[in-house]
């Protein structure tokens, strides 16, 4: 009884492994097409609203949700507290202290904290040129993230199970 239990247990361990790696696969491109959207509403509210970066990245935190949208709220926060940082210094703190919460991966990183190091030191045409260029890199990861999805998601639910079944058969 002791075993068949234990070996209940090692399956469905080694399942939800399998399960939450898939996820992550899965999670990627949704995040990555949150932060384009995000990245378009911060383009409207430079563009358009002419409004400070404190309440832009706040707008943007509204109108998003989940992981992107703490990322901007805790941006917008860090504009206003951190008075005299830069503007990429705002941003390379949020990232870092909301990027574990995402399942994205560092060549996201890369373009935010790319696309952030020009944000606030140019003039408005230039800021919406950079945000232009962010949106299409990240278009390029989504693809790519899309891809692996379809390649790797599967194969991690099915690898959590039957390495789980391998071990419960060895176990016997």
């Amino acid at each position: 009884m002791i075993k068949i239990f234990g070996a209940c247990l090692v399956l469905i361990a080694t399942s939800w492994m399998g399960f939450e790696i898939a996820r992550s696969y899965r999670e990627r491109p949704k995040e990555i097409r949150q932060l384009r959207s995000a990245l378009s509403i911060l383009e409207t509210e430079i563009g358009y609203g002419v409004r400070p970066l404190t309440v832009a990245c706040q707008e943007v935190s509204l109108r998003t949700r989940g992981a992107i949208s703490k990322l901007f709220a805790s941006c917008a926060e860090n504009l206003k507290q951190m008075d005299g940082a830069s503007t990429y210094e705002c941003f390379q703190k949020a990232i870092d202290q909301e990027w574990k919460h995402t399942a994205m991966k560092n060549p996201e990183k890369r373009i935010l904290l790319n696309f952030s190091n020009t944000l606030g030191i140019s003039d408005r045409e230039d800021q919406l040129h950079h945000l232009a260029m962010a949106k299409t890199n990240l278009e390029v990861e989504e693809k790519k993230a899309q891809d692996e999805q379809m390649q790797y998601e599967k194969m991690c639910k099915t690898i959590g199970v039957l390495s789980g079944a391998l071990i419960v058969l060895l176990i016997y």
